[in-house]
């Protein structure tokens, strides 16, 4: 029996980091096959920038929550409430598929085929930035991601690496292979470039590794400006030192920095995909990378790369491209034809493919079923009494 046509999306996403930059960008390219996106929020309420960003989107639907995430410390009765209120939302809603950017709500009741997108994990960010396992205190939620992956009709994340890396913490699932992220090039109009260097990231995410570019800065013949959010959002705040330090910007803002740019730096440990140098690639910079697997998966020869914890490695690399300008334009112009794979459109069509085969996979279960059913019913002859 062929899959019915996809109408209606319920996804999950969070309101604090690159997971919803992604969830816009899909749901706006989704919009353009008629689909319609029901976004239910977790985290911190959004703020008037996300607000007017919901607001551009027709085909999306915002449900709003501030409920706690899967990585924050004892989220869990959070957690459960957000699943209670999820399956309201697919009961209001109707939706065609669950697509559901977290892992742990996967083992709920759910009517719909669901996908399970992995983003990021709290295991391979240990691995990466501490080189150990998580404390004993994060065992709960390893048992909670593993549950979910193994429960949903496939998981699917915007790497091979981290689709392995996945697997090797939180052992087998169900996938149909990576999905690629994607940005609109139109948003990150190249300029005439200006002598100095940029990185945009959550500052206080270790994993960022930004201690590696402040150790240099100084040394440096072209200033280095950093953007994004320095406050944890369970408390604390990092002061970055040795760069000029822009502070939370909204994204019309970073795609302006993006395009004066000529170099952009991102010495991150752990990255699972990299969506600001994607966007540092679209704007034109020359970009100067982690030589991590995930981000060599995405970018090939069209970056340089320097390991993530060796800063004298960065410090030369970053001075090859500021004294030779030859090779600063061939670096830029190829990330800039690098990054022009990764469209809206092409994630979209990825999808949707995917989706069409949860639920072709899903419907033949339930036909599988009742001719299972019908077979062994059994027959009675005579009359009851």
């Amino acid at each position: 029996m062929a899959p019915r046509t996809i109408h209606r999306v319920l996804m999950t996403t969070d309101t604090m980091g690159g997971v919803w930059t992604y969830a816009l960008e899909l749901s706006e390219a989704l919009g353009a096959y008629g689909v319609q996106v029901m976004l239910a929020s977790m985290g911190e309420p959004l703020d008037k920038c996300q607000w007017d960003a919901v607001r551009k989107i027709p085909n999306l639907e915002i449900f709003e929550s501030g409920f706690k995430l899967e990585w924050m410390q004892d989220p869990w009765a959070d957690v459960d409430l957000a699943g209670d209120w999820l399956l309201e939302l697919e009961a209001l809603t109707a939706p065609d598929i669950v697509h559901l950017n977290g892992y742990s709500h996967a083992v709920l009741p759910w009517q719909s085929p669901k996908l399970v997108v992995g983003h990021s994990s709290v295991y391979a960010w240990f691995e990466a930035v501490k080189g150990s396992e998580p404390p004993a205190a994060w065992k709960t939620y390893h048992s909670r991601i593993s549950a979910g992956l193994s429960a949903a009709d496939l998981v699917t994340a915007p790497t091979f690496t981290e689709l392995a890396s996945l697997r090797r913490h939180y052992g087998s699932f169900r996938t149909a292979g990576p999905i690629y992220n994607g940005r609109k090039s139109s948003l990150f109009p190249p300029r005439p470039k200006e002598s100095f260097i940029l990185t945009v990231g959550r500052l206080w995410d270790e994993a960022k590794n930004i201690p590696a570019l402040e150790a240099i800065a100084a040394d440096l013949p072209w200033p280095v400006y950093g953007a994004g959010e320095n406050c944890h959002p369970e408390g604390g705040r990092r002061r970055p030192r040795g760069i000029h330090y822009l502070g939370k910007l909204t994204p019309a803002e970073v795609a302006h920095w993006f395009s004066r740019a000529a170099v952009y730096v991102l010495p991150a440990r752990y990255e699972p995909f990299g969506l600001s140098a994607l966007e540092a690639g679209l704007a034109g910079c020359a970009l100067v990378l982690s030589g991590i697997p995930s981000l060599r998966e995405i970018w090939g020869d069209a970056a340089t790369y320097v390991a993530p914890g060796c800063p004298e490695a960065l410090r030369k690399a970053v001075e090859e491209l500021i004294y030779d300008h030859e090779r600063r334009s061939l670096m830029a112009e190829r990330a800039k034809d690098r990054a022009l794979r990764f469209t809206p459109p092409r994630m979209a069509e990825s999808y949707l493919k995917t989706y069409a085969l949860m639920q072709h996979r899903k419907t033949a279960t339930k036909e599988w079923g009742k001719r299972l059913l019908a077979r062994n019913r059994p027959s009675f002859s005579g009359s009851f009494i």
